[in-house]
């Protein structure tokens, strides 16, 4: 027996000793947010050996103050530890379970965790000792993941940076050891690019022979590969044979996961699986899959489970972006928190994974740091518990990592969090709200401030308040500098838009920055790329993104400074050009897929469709884009449909982002059926004084004349489509051609 901190532990057998101390490690820190607690007033707990033949089922039995945890070995005592702490409460000078957790468990998916790539793309982990790797997974495993996965990267002096403490090498077998020790499984996540089969296959033996421990081998077939799918097979049939000459028991899984411009890649993948090759124990689907996951599972031999490798971690330009099924995450949030903001989305993910349950026998997720780390939790659970609910998990969450917090405001925050990325940032509610629960438990338990996790939620609820604070500040300022335009004011309506931000808008900006220091002082969480060593702007650098354009001041400012070169008359008719920009009668139209939703196109478009968005990138946050140019949509065919063209001589008008011009030949726009144009790129008359006075860098306004013949009783339905290369567009207008 060992006494620790609220508890009293028995055990008899090494791995149940192994489980008591980690139960005392884990204890201990808790107690530590609640120093008053009545340590007399504590659980008897047993670990005790089960003759189960599945390591991942666990039981609980509760009587009284004792709880006895039983387990085939150290991974069902870690599962029946983490829902143990997960339903303690520390409370005052109290320590109690909020329920009765006695039951026999097992999970719903056979498998059930997360990459964990130590690379210098993730936003965190390479700063960290392995004992903080291995303290990470520990805490995974108390929400029920039973694998995780490494990422193998050319170990190149290029590769690296200054965080980073062991060679490759060093780090994963140690890692690999001290994951042994606690009964997880560890995949490996390798891309197949080397030229020559026959190094591939030599640089995998040379790797996987230094490890004593290794469950899983994953090739990505695309993301990266640039190999055809038979090759793709071939070369991972053949690593295979080699790898398990060392590791009898490796599974081996290749991902269905397409490289960019290969055609049929996912029909030659399944007829490849169709010859069942035994070599091969599973597939993944994952970013830019081969087919939809219902079609690769009805195509693919039953002989081959699929293993999910869900994007839980990015935010744009992804998988699942934010709102994947309407994708209409306002441009404000999205320029300034970017593609890796701490994001929990746990309402989201559980749509996502109720879509995708019924196809796998599991997941382990992409991740890149731990800006998704509630994420990884509330998906960890639902493979666990799958109708778990999420405010329970939510509040499992908090009771784990934050100790003596109110446990209902921590909930209602986390959910906050997500609302808060709900439709414009100027019109939510509920950002207000969500910073004064955080701020509110801070106050309460001032110990959370040396809390990360609490810290990264805190710091998120202040970029939220901030882009919506600078938002409302500046689209009053734009009211009133449009006004003076539109009087030909243009001095005055410089000063308007140049007015200098308050002196709390200016502290919350501080706030922030000095949470920022503190989380990579704490963790290694990595916010931008001088001071804190990450990778880009676009790995969860949000200090880089945050001061980003959220309105058109800058651009409205930019154009002011055009307009002081041209002459009175040509002056007066550009500013009302500019203010009038987006502009239509009701018998026009105009789209900007920034702008507008979806649905106001009025046809659905086919799936798997991908948004390039702009705000966020250094080269566009100078002013020289307008708002309503955000968003690019990129896909191989595009559909509308509209009404009320109720005039005659109209032109359609795209803004088009061009590229790959010399290899795109069958380009074609139609209208209501009628071919207006099909051929090369881009087969319009190009605008270039709009382009010029409107428009952006590296974007052309495509003009073409609509024959009054093609338009019926006012309405049209346009279709555009390029199957090779895909178009990329970002606004339509539909005018009046007035000469």
């Amino acid at each position: 027996m060992t006494e620790i901190t609220g508890f009293s532990v028995y055990f008899n057998s090494d791995e149940e000793k192994k489980a008591a101390l980690i139960l005392a490690e884990e204890t201990e820190k808790r107690f530590s947010f609640t120093p008053e607690l009545n340590t007399h007033s504590c659980f008897t707990v047993t670990f005790a050996q089960s003759d189960s033949k599945n390591r991942d089922c666990y039981s609980i039995e509760t009587k009284n103050n004792s709880i006895t945890i039983s387990a085939k070995g150290i991974r069902g005592f870690m599962y029946g530890m983490g829902l143990l702490l997960r339903k303690t409460q520390f409370s005052g000078n109290r320590i109690f379970l909020t329920e009765d957790i006695s039951g026999d468990y097992s999970p719903f998916m056979q498998i059930r965790g997360h990459q964990l790539g130590w690379r210098t793309t993730a936003n965190s982990y390479e700063a960290w000792t392995v004992d903080e790797y291995i303290q990470y997974i520990k805490e995974l495993m108390f929400f029920g993941c039973n694998i995780f996965e490494h990422t193998v990267f050319d170990d190149k002096p290029e590769n690296r940076n200054r965080l980073m403490k062991y060679s490759q090498a060093d780090f994963t077998r140690e890692l690999c050891e001290k994951a042994k020790e606690l009964d997880i499984d560890v995949s490996f996540w390798y891309p197949n690019d080397e030229k020559e089969l026959g190094e591939s296959v030599n640089n995998r033996v040379d790797f996987f022979s230094n490890l004593t421990n290794a469950q899983v081998y994953f090739p990505p077939g695309g993301d990266p590969g640039e190999f055809e799918a038979d090759e793709f097979i071939n070369r991972t049939i053949e690593i295979s044979k080699a790898v398990k000459k060392i590791h009898p028991d490796l599974k081996v899984y290749p991902s269905a996961q397409s490289p960019h411009g290969f055609g049929n890649w996912g029909d030659v993948f399944i007829n490849e699986m169709e010859k069942l090759p035994d070599e091969i124990d599973g597939v993944i689907t994952g970013p830019n899959c081969a087919m939809p996951l219902h079609e690769l599972r009805k195509r693919l031999p039953m002989k081959y489970p699929i293993r999910l490798y869900p994007d839980i971690t990015h935010n744009v330009r992804c998988e699942y972006p934010v709102h994947f099924d309407r994708d209409d995450w306002h441009y404000a949030l999205t320029s300034t928190l970017s593609r890796e903001a701490i994001n929990p989305r746990p309402t989201e993910y559980r749509k996502i994974h109720r879509l995708t349950r019924q196809y796998i026998i599991g997941s382990v997720s992409y991740s890149e740091g731990i800006s998704d780390d509630i994420n990884k939790m509330v998906w960890s659970d639902m493979d666990f518990f799958p109708d778990a609910e999420l405010s329970e998990t939510l509040a499992d969450y908090s009771r784990l990592f934050f100790p003596g917090a109110d446990v209902k405001k921590a909930v209602s925050g986390i959910l906050g969090l997500e609302k808060n990325w709900e439709g414009d940032p100027a019109e939510n509610p509920h950002i207000e709200t969500t910073l004064f629960f955080f701020e509110s438990m801070a106050e309460e338990n001032p110990g959370l401030l040396e809390n990360a996790r609490f810290l990264m939620c805190l710091f998120r609820a202040k970029c939220d308040m901030l882009v919506k604070t600078r938002r409302v500040t500046e689209l009053e300022l734009i009211r009133k500098a449009k006004k003076a335009m539109r009087n030909m004011n243009l001095s005055e309506a410089e000063n308007i838009l140049s007015t200098p931000f308050d002196k709390a808008y200016n502290q919350l900006r501080d706030e922030i920055f000095a949470i920022g220091k503190t989380l990579f002082e704490k963790v290694g969480l990595q916010l931008d790329v001088e001071n804190y060593c990450a990778n880009s702007w676009e790995r969860g650098a949000t200090l880089e993104t945050i001061d980003n354009p959220v309105t058109d001041r800058l651009y409205l400012l930019n154009r002011l400074e055009y307009a002081k070169g041209l002459e009175t008359a040509e002056k007066e008719r550009f500013i009302t050009s500019l203010l009038d920009r987006n502009k239509t009668n009701k018998d026009e139209y105009y789209y900007s897929f920034t702008e507008n939703s979806f649905t106001e196109l009025g046809i659905p478009q086919e799936p798997y469709f991908y948004m390039d968005f702009q705000g966020d990138r250094p080269n566009v946050n100078n002013g020289s884009i307008p708002m309503s140019m955000l968003k690019v949509f990129d896909h191989y065919s595009f559909r509308m449909k509209t009404g009320g063209l109720t005039g005659r001589n109209y032109d359609l008008i795209l803004n088009i982002k061009p590229r790959y011009r010399d290899e795109v030949t069958d380009f074609t726009i139609k209208i209501n059926g009628n071919i207006l144009y099909q051929g090369r790129q881009y087969g319009g008359t190009r605008d270039e004084k709009r382009e010029n006075e409107l428009s952006a860098p590296g974007f052309e306004m495509q003009v073409y004349r609509i024959p009054d013949e093609f338009i019926e009783n006012g309405c049209i339905e346009l279709e555009i489509t390029e199957p090779k290369i895909g178009i990329m567009l970002s606004e339509i207008f539909i005018k009046p051609n007035n000469q």
